[in-house]
């Protein structure tokens, strides 16, 4: 069974939430072109001035997507 990694992208500001869902858009293009294994990705509020996207991806994929994305953090994903 493959780890799974949660690359993070974090958002600051008064359109934190909206960027981070605006990017969500481009994270599921990214699977799509790419055709990644899994294909979860979403947006958690942390706050009214701050939110981040996130994608899970397998371990195997996280260089390429690491060099092609640059997330701002990572870790590892327990479902």
């Amino acid at each position: 069974m493959s780890k799974k990694i949660k690359l993070i992208w974090e958002f600051r500001g008064p359109t934190a939430e909206n960027t981070a869902k605006h990017h969500v858009i481009h994270l599921n293009d990214y699977i799509a072109i790419e055709k990644l294994n899994l294909k979860q990705t979403a947006v958690e509020a942390v706050s009214e001035f701050s939110a981040s996207a996130y994608m899970i991806i397998e371990e195997s994929d996280m260089p390429k997507v690491k060099a092609a994305l640059k997330p701002h953090r990572g870790q590892y994903y327990n479902e």
